[in-house]
């Protein structure tokens, strides 16, 4: 069993490399004889530190992630989330390789965004709001400013004093940052990202102007909400697994007769991205197991082609 500890994935992610991984696991996963199985979501002894579960099998990956949202850490002044990936080796059904990736899932999140944004957002996008000051929203702002010049990144946060201290962040970083109320934000937006742990709408939809993409990142169980579903009759949808989606992604609250797009679909040609300039298009990001194993898969590459540099 080959071991890549914390510290040597850390070492190793750029976001190159993991916008490549993303890309590549959003086309393996409707590539034929792709599987990703029913998500797990359990918890630790004390109910507040939950975990899930996620696993899939492709061509030639098969594993899982152990995602873990552990709020006790904050007494022990350690990080609240964790992320473990696992590799099955497909000949034995041993273990064959374990990835410790906590700063690599913020990166691959972050990524799968860009990767969609990319590919949904009008090209000449140049006005970004966001929606959360968390950790992993600096990553979200970080990987669009990749993919789109930005002029303006507005900040929506509901603590004045964390929005403040987290736009000075993204300022001192060369971001174009600065504070926001929600609805300017949202209605001088190019580009929407929220990337919250909310549980209902974070603004309405009459303020989302038309040719407006919107990347939704933190739903992904049941009860989480961040975008209005009136937006979704007049828009197109695009997600990473439809069938996640519609049972615990954000797409859980527009209607059984919702029908969204696999994003890899769109990057492979199978089906339309964004039709017009007038287009709202919506992106939801549940999470796929997928994706970790491809990033899984980057990193043990970039290991080993640096370990044998080294030899």
């Amino acid at each position: 069993m080959i071991l890549i500890t914390e510290a040597q994935s850390a070492a190793i992610i750029t976001p190159e490399l993991a916008f490549a991984a993303m890309r590549e696991a959003f086309i393996a996963a409707v590539a034929p004889g792709a599987a990703s199985f029913p998500v797990v979501i359990a918890h630790g002894s004390d109910p507040q530190n939950r975990f899930t579960i996620k696993s899939a099998s492709g061509a030639e990956l098969a594993g899982l992630k152990v995602g873990a949202y552990f709020p006790t850490n904050d007494a022990r002044g350690l990080p609240r989330h964790a992320s473990t990936i696992v590799l099955i080796d497909q000949t034995t059904g041993r273990i064959g390789a374990l990835v410790e990736g906590s700063m690599v899932n913020c990166y691959r999140t972050a990524a799968a965004n860009a990767v969609a944004t990319d590919a949904l957002s009008r090209p000449n996008s140049e006005v970004m709001t966001l929606l959360g000051t968390g950790h992993q929203a600096a990553y979200e702002a970080q990987a669009i400013a990749r993919v789109r010049k930005l002029s303006h990144l507005l900040v929506v946060g509901r603590d004045p004093v964390r929005t403040e201290t987290f736009v000075k962040k993204l300022r001192s970083s060369g971001l174009p940052a600065e504070v926001a109320a929600a609805e300017p934000a949202v209605r001088a937006a190019d580009i929407i990202v929220t990337a919250t742990t909310a549980t209902a709408p974070l603004f309405e939809a009459a303020w989302v102007q038309p040719g407006t993409h919107i990347s939704s990142m933190g739903s992904d169980s049941l009860g989480k909400q961040e975008l209005p579903a009136e937006i979704f009759q007049h828009a197109n949808l695009v997600c990473d697994l439809p069938e996640q989606s519609m049972r615990i992604g954000e797409f859980q609250h527009a209607g059984h007769e919702a029908s969204p797009t696999a994003i890899g679909a769109v990057l492979t040609g199978d089906a339309p991205g964004r039709k017009d300039d007038g287009e709202i298009t919506i992106f939801d990001s549940s999470g796929i197991s997928l994706q970790d194993l491809h990033m899984a898969e980057a990193i043990l590459d970039r290991h080993e082609a640096n370990s044998a540099a080294e030899s």
